[in-house]
């Protein structure tokens, strides 16, 4: 299949942004075998929306070596004529796309940020520096980077033709589903005809606007917003800082918000916030955004207008994100307000969450049941990224009386004392969320795991996701300090039966027992883990916890069970 697809490969070294405006890559059209044949074909997983969710979910499929079809109804990453979309990538979306192996060219294009500053008026209110913070300064990624989405969606699209195993179809477009006992049936539009093809599962990954919510009767919670703001993606001769930089009172912008980001090939996203009664036609006139440019900047700032455009935001969530046969994630499941980058990087760990537990699946590691999980661990990811959101909306805008009271009171006292600066919320930036309620994670489980560093056995530097490149999408459990001779044949013996992967975690002194192992000399693998002393860690494909514990005994076992659907306690039994 990288053969085939060898003629639409793209390199780090192409720029979408031409002058003015944004040039996206186009990829061909092929008609699908279906309708020259005139069957309906049946495949295991149907992606449906290749945008950064499910691309990145068809990348982890592909690499675990499943397969699938992804449908899409363009032929092109972003959106033609549209915006540049999401540009904040959090350091959790940057360590799934090392594993995945499209990291170096993000990081190649994109703009490394780790520094905040928030202003009222004149006055610095806020600041932080995220690589001294606990959440980030561990791992071998960085805190942030920005760039524009449509790279990212490019190299995914680029590494994907390179592992075959995903079949990418460009202009399909899905115009009618149903579902039975036995399998999904979809109904595909294309340039060459109508066709249908059946699958086990279908993942939507189309959006905001899905159809899938009406055709399986999903229901979902929701509300509106009447907040309105216009973009500005923006060159300069004389270059603002490398700094996130936003404003809750603006002086330049009648006093409403203003966030500034500096992206890749040198343009600037700033966002304007709007009245609430705006004309978007207006507000959004090149001349009118070219003077609001020039209030910021000032004349001599060398401006050019990349890409303008207006938007409002609404916050909702499905309240089921499995039904029957289709998985939501991503903007189909939830959509946010903008702030604190929990958007994309949600749908991005969305795709993380199920793309190892479909493989799991697949290959009869794990059972059926395993998939329910995703809902209990993404559907608490997105009610947690909504109501975090929700808070930055109403300080942004405060809705009543109290709200208004209460963001001029915390201004006010941010300006003259540290201990208020923490009350000043333009947006909680996003970290990887927790799992509290997972029937997939036992004691101990439910946390993130950085991609710190350790050495291997012959003194070479690694990666917690070499670890996890390696296990393959197996379980793997680390396994802290000594143990005794017994806990490691134990270990042992359940490796050569179980889905997982064993690694002793030793320290400068501690010798080499009868597994694997690496050294971990500096405790950070052992920390990145959130366990202390002679413990283990049963680490997931998805580098979360699923459980610890002290000895290497059945709570193991039964870790291990859980983790993949309970599977291994029935074959026990």
């Amino acid at each position: 299949m990288a053969d085939r697809y060898a003629e639409v490969a793209f390199t780090n070294g192409y720029q979408f942004t031409q002058g003015s405006g944004y040039e996206l890559p186009e990829y061909p059209f092929r008609p699908p075998p279906e309708i020259a044949s005139g069957e309906t074909s049946h495949h295991p997983i149907v992606i449906v929306g290749g945008g950064i969710t499910g691309l990145t979910l068809a990348c982890a499929l592909a690499q675990y070596g499943i397969q699938a079809v992804l449908l899409d109804e363009d032929n092109t990453v972003g959106v033609k004529g549209a915006s540049s979309r999401g540009i904040c990538y959090t350091q959790k979306s940057l360590e799934i796309f090392e594993r995945l192996g499209v990291y170096e060219p993000i990081a190649a294009k994109g703009i490394q940020w780790s520094v905040g500053r928030t202003f009222a008026g004149n006055d610095e209110v806020y600041s932080f520096d995220l690589r001294q913070q606990s959440a980030y300064n561990l791992s071998t990624q960085p805190p942030f980077i920005n760039i524009q989405q449509f790279y990212i969606e490019a190299y995914l699209v680029d590494r994907i033709y390179a592992l075959g195993n995903v079949e990418l179809r460009w202009k399909n477009r899905v115009a009618g589903f149903r579902q039975d006992k036995e399998a999904a049936t979809l109904t595909v539009d294309t340039p060459a005809g109508r066709y249908e093809m059946r699958a086990d599962y279908v993942i939507d990954a189309t959006g905001s606007h899905s159809p899938f919510r009406q055709w399986v009767g999903a229901s979902v919670t929701a509300k509106k917003g009447d907040d309105r703001w216009c973009i500005a993606d923006v060159r300069f001769t004389k270059k603002p800082p490398v700094e996130r930089h936003t404003w809750i009172e603006a002086p330049f912008n009648e006093n409403r918000a203003v966030w500034q980001h500096l992206m890749g090939d040198n343009v600037w996203r700033i966002d304007y916030q709007m009245a609430p009664d705006c004309d978007p036609a207006e507000v959004s006139r090149e001349d009118v955004v070219r003077e609001r440019l020039v209030r910021q900047f000032g004349a001599d700032a060398g401006i050019e207008i990349v890409w303008v455009g207006p938007y409002a935001y609404r916050s909702e969530c499905v309240d089921a994100m499995r039904h029957g046969r289709v998985f939501f994630m991503g903007d189909s499941a939830k959509v946010v307000s903008p702030f604190g980058a929990r958007g994309g990087n949600t749908g991005i760990a969305d795709a993380d969450n199920l793309a190892w537990k479909l493989a799991a699946v697949m290959k009869g590691r794990a059972a059926p049941a395993l998939l329910d999980s995703y809902h209990e661990e993404r559907h608490e990811a997105a009610c947690q990224n909504v109501m975090v959101t929700n808070r930055t909306a109403r300080f942004l805008r405060p809705a009543t009386p109290v709200e208004k009271m209460f963001r001029t009171a915390a201004l006010g006292l941010a300006r003259k004392y540290m201990f208020a600066r923490q009350f000043v919320n333009t947006g909680r930036m996003a970290v990887a969320n927790p799992y509290t309620r997972s029937s997939a994670c036992h004691a101990g489980g439910g946390q993130s795991v950085q991609n710190v560093s350790f050495l291997w056995a012959d003194g070479s530097k690694g990666e917690v996701n070499d670890l996890l490149r390696w296990a393959d999408g197996r379980l793997l459990v680390l396994v802290f300090s000594s143990h005794s001779a017994a806990s490691l044949a134990r270990l042992r013996d359940l490796a050569a039966t179980a889905p997982i992967c064993a690694v002793q975690v030793l320290g400068n002194d501690d010798e080499p027992g009868a597994i694997e192992h690496v050294r971990d000399p500096k405790g950070h693998l052992q920390g990145a883990c959130h366990v202390f002393g002679h413990a283990w860690a049963l680490v997931r494909p998805d580098s979360y916890v699923a459980a610890t514990g002290e000895t290497v005994d059945a709570s193991l076992v039964h870790a291990v069970g859980q983790a993949l659907g309970a599977a291994l306690e029935e074959e026990a039994a």
